[in-house]
């Protein structure tokens, strides 16, 4: 069996998910593939949005990156949003809440919620966001084990606190560790 390779990466503000593109409409955007000398079959394991900044995994092996996008791993976000989030959203957070997938209504799998008291430590956001502008913010840390399109972005929403920086920080048993935005660390492997 040909040897696989795997990474991890910390996907920077304003990268999409995937290695190049082909369409015209895409031209002025960054790929993943600037980050690195990926070899040609690599593919992200599951997908970060452009706005969406943090951890990202990479391999060559295909049914690994499938199981992994169904197991239900995992995956640790830590959210600014806007306002001053209180525990009945928290609440209801964790206990799930309605969202529109592709024009029909969602229920989020009950997750784990909680406001942090400070800031986290994380390189600073890009100036494109426009954080504290207006009104204050505040961090939440929310781990789900799904991964529905823009999930979390829309679960904030739902609550009343809208999204304004979204950081990936762990999947399953891998963090972010050390990295900084742009980072490329190749693994052994990826246990979960």
């Amino acid at each position: 069996m040909e040897h696989q390779r795997h990474y991890m990466i910390f996907k920077p503000f304003g990268m999409l998910s995937q290695m190049h593109s082909r369409d015209p409409k895409e031209k002025n955007k960054r790929f993943l593939g600037e980050l690195f000398q990926f070899p040609r079959e690599v593919m992200p394991v599951g997908r970060l949005d452009e706005k969406s900044e943090g951890l990202l995994l990479l391999t060559t092996d295909g049914k690994l990156s499938d199981r992994i996008n169904r197991s239900g791993i995992e995956k640790q976000y830590l959210v600014q949003v806007d306002g001053a989030i209180d525990n009945r959203a928290i609440e209801r957070l964790e206990h799930g809440v309605e969202i529109g997938i592709s024009g029909t209504r969602y229920q989020t799998l009950p997750c784990q919620a909680r406001i942090l008291d400070e800031v986290p430590e994380l390189p600073p956001a890009d100036k494109k966001l426009r954080i504290d502008r207006h009104r204050p913010s505040s961090w939440l840390s929310l781990t789900i084990r799904e991964g529905k399109y823009r999930q979390v972005r829309k679960m904030t929403a739902a609550v009343g606190f809208p999204t304004l920086r979204l950081v990936r920080v762990r999947i399953g048993n891998i963090d972010l560790s050390d990295l900084e935005p742009g980072d490329v660390k190749e693994l052994k492997s990826l246990d979960f």
